[in-house]
């Protein structure tokens, strides 16, 4: 049986059905959850997809943190679940307190969408074990709050625990601390990555099939575990 993968659809969510192709393509079954869900449909890994939850009203992925399927996700997570947020779902993870730090407004205020390089840090992770450390993939990034920012010893610590899951490659598009892509957290499990796999995992419609990998990594980990 193929490994259930969640994912979560927000009013105002952009990328829901992408992150769903993404891990069919990759050999999962996708699962969609509504925000109002408050059952997980027996799902072995939840990808929180791109997008404007809930408008960005106050802070983005500020209400998100609260809707009902996040009261099912966040204590799956700490015990173990696989949980990956990209771009919005990056930040509803971190107002979820699920992962350190916060991410603001791209250096320059200005929304940026385009292809980039990013490098994996750490190929550990249950979304990251088809990768080597040091890999370059090409991604696509399209955020207007996608800077990760954290204080200097928050940072340090990210880093010397293998918290740092990708860094930018060949330059800083939006004035991330560090050059920080993504981030893990302490125990693996749960992944925020601003930049968009689900968007290169087809040479046809994206800049590559770089991003595929995130998918095939999490569905090999499950059946692993």
């Amino acid at each position: 049986m193929s490994t259930r993968v969640g994912v979560v659809t927000f009013p105002g969510s952009l990328d829901d059905r992408d992150a769903c192709r993404a891990a069919q393509l990759a050999g999962g079954q996708p699962v969609p959850l509504w925000h109002g869900d408050a059952d997980l449909r027996g799902v072995e890994a939840v990808i929180l997809p791109g997008g404007f939850s809930y408008g960005d009203y106050l802070r983005c992925g500020a209400i998100a943190r609260f809707a009902p399927v996040m009261a099912e996700i966040i204590p799956a997570a700490r015990v173990g679940l696989p949980v990956l947020g990209i771009c919005n779902g990056f930040q509803i993870l971190c107002e979820a307190h699920l992962l350190p730090g916060a991410l603001t407004r791209n250096a320059g205020r200005r929304f940026i969408t385009r292809d980039i390089q990013i490098r994996v840090e750490n190929a550990q992770t249950p979304w990251t074990r088809d990768y080597a450390d040091g890999q370059e993939l090409t991604v696509v990034l399209k955020s207007g709050e996608g800077a990760y920012v954290a204080d200097e010893a928050t940072l340090a610590g990210l880093a010397a625990r293998g918290q740092i899951l990708a860094r930018y490659a060949g330059g800083n598009p939006n004035g991330s601390a560090g050059n920080v892509a993504g981030v893990v957290s302490e125990a693996g499990n749960v992944v925020g990555l601003m930049p968009h796999p689900e968007h290169a995992i087809d040479p046809l419609t994206g800049p590559s099939a770089d991003g595929l990998g995130f998918f095939a990594s999490v569905l090999s980990a499950v059946v692993a575990a």
